[in-house]
């Protein structure tokens, strides 16, 4: 299916073929041999929960790898407790503000949650396990993350999401931290990366894609009865935020989704500044993926009245392109600046946030032009495109099947 998706864009077929070749070594059997068997498991759990960013930390050096591998499951299986909403407020927030305590608690596990990543509770005596083995220092900077997100989510639980600032706020909770974990660990393993005190910065990265997620996720956070959506925002085109999946007010929803894009758009020159301050090649890629896949979804989700239907989702063969391209300031930088094209040319003349929108486009049309014309993304000859292509039609279902 996703070879289907991508017959219109041949580099991508190309680049599907090469990830799903090469993201099965991305762990030498030596390295896997050299685990303990609840490292390897962590590992496991790591791409069953996420295939993208499984490649990704897998890429990274040494023990920043294994401590990036335990920090994401540390924060999916808070997430998780946020995420399920089979469980009663009672259940929920002391889990959530005693989470970064469980840590350091052999035994502990949850067994009564229903969302799809519950494995991670249930087995969380094999996450915790690798964890204590971490340096302090990186045990430091997960628990206390664990231990700010936890709060946060709480509050947010029993606060709704009114304004603007609440807005920043909440993404500042389950994403900003995040970004600012992730600093401090490159910082403490890489004494090459300057970014780890630039809290700003780090929050800009987390906020930007966690608003790209709540912007996408409209209709199933709706489904599952949570709202992120700022009300100082939705309440301008609609009287209840779940009204605007309705076919009657697909204008004023659309207008509204605008308006929000518009506001997720403002990160991006924080994002190219704190991408252009990095100099490890590894953790280059580690923050610039998500935030290239953020702005590829922003372009899909702008002005689409699918986004109250169903997911917007960017196809898996142009995830995998945006991956292997974002490896540079210079590709980010060109990446970025297609998308926010492609909105530009979107923006209808009527909206509301039409100005705006503009405004934020010219602004990250000049950032990613300041050093020059623009470099090639695609890093493969067009010549050697009809075998390649071929080869992936020969190759794909068998790979599919391993």
């Amino acid at each position: 299916m996703e070879f289907l998706r991508s017959l219109g864009h041949p580099e991508e077929i190309y680049n599907l073929l090469r990830f799903k070749m090469g993201c099965r070594a991305a762990l030498s059997q030596q390295e896997r041999d050299s685990m303990s068997d609840s490292l390897r498991t962590c590992y496991k759990y790591l791409k069953e929960t996420s295939r993208s960013f499984a490649a990704i930390i897998q890429a990274q050096e040494g023990e920043l790898r294994d401590a990036m591998c335990i920090f994401y499951l540390v924060l999916r299986a808070l997430d998780t407790v946020e995420d399920d909403m089979t469980m009663s407020l009672k259940t929920k927030i002391p889990i959530l503000h005693n989470f970064h305590t469980y840590l350091y608690q052999a035994d502990w596990r949850f067994t009564d949650s229903k969302d799809k990543h519950r494995q991670v509770l249930e087995d969380f005596p094999t996450i915790s396990r690798e964890f204590r083995k971490l340096p302090a220092v990186c045990q430091e900077v997960i628990a206390g993350t664990c231990q700010k997100m936890g709060v946060g989510m709480a509050t947010f639980l029993e606060k709704r999401v009114e304004s603007l600032l609440d807005f920043d706020e909440y993404c500042h909770y389950v994403a900003g931290l995040v970004g600012i974990g992730l600093s401090r660990l490159c910082a403490a393993e890489l004494e090459d990366i300057p970014v780890g005190g630039d809290t700003r910065l780090s929050n800009s990265m987390g906020l930007f894609q966690q608003k790209t997620n709540i912007i996408r996720d409209y209709l199933e956070d709706q489904l599952e009865g949570r709202e992120f959506w700022p009300r100082e925002v939705w309440s301008k085109y609609s009287k209840k935020l779940s009204d605007l999946a309705k076919p009657e007010n697909i204008v004023p929803a659309v207008q509204c989704l605008n308006e929000l894009v518009t506001n997720a758009l403002q990160h991006i020159p924080d994002v190219l500044l704190y991408l252009s301050r990095l100099r490890n090649q590894s953790v280059f890629n580690l923050a610039a993926v998500p935030q290239v896949m953020a702005v590829a979804t922003l372009a899909a989700c702008y002005n689409n009245h699918q986004v109250f239907k169903g997911v917007v989702k960017i196809r898996r063969g142009q995830m995998v392109t945006l991956m292997m391209d974002a490896t540079n300031i210079q590709a980010v930088r060109a990446i970025m600046y297609q998308y926010v094209n492609e909105i530009n040319q979107k923006i209808p003349a009527s909206d509301p946030s039409a100005g705006r929108t503009q405004n934020i486009v010219s602004t990250i049309q000049k950032l990613c032009l300041s050093d020059g014309p623009l470099v090639s993304r695609h890093g493969f000859s067009l010549i050697y495109l009809p075998c390649a292509v071929l080869l992936a039609v020969l190759s794909w279902q068998y790979l599919s099947s391993l």
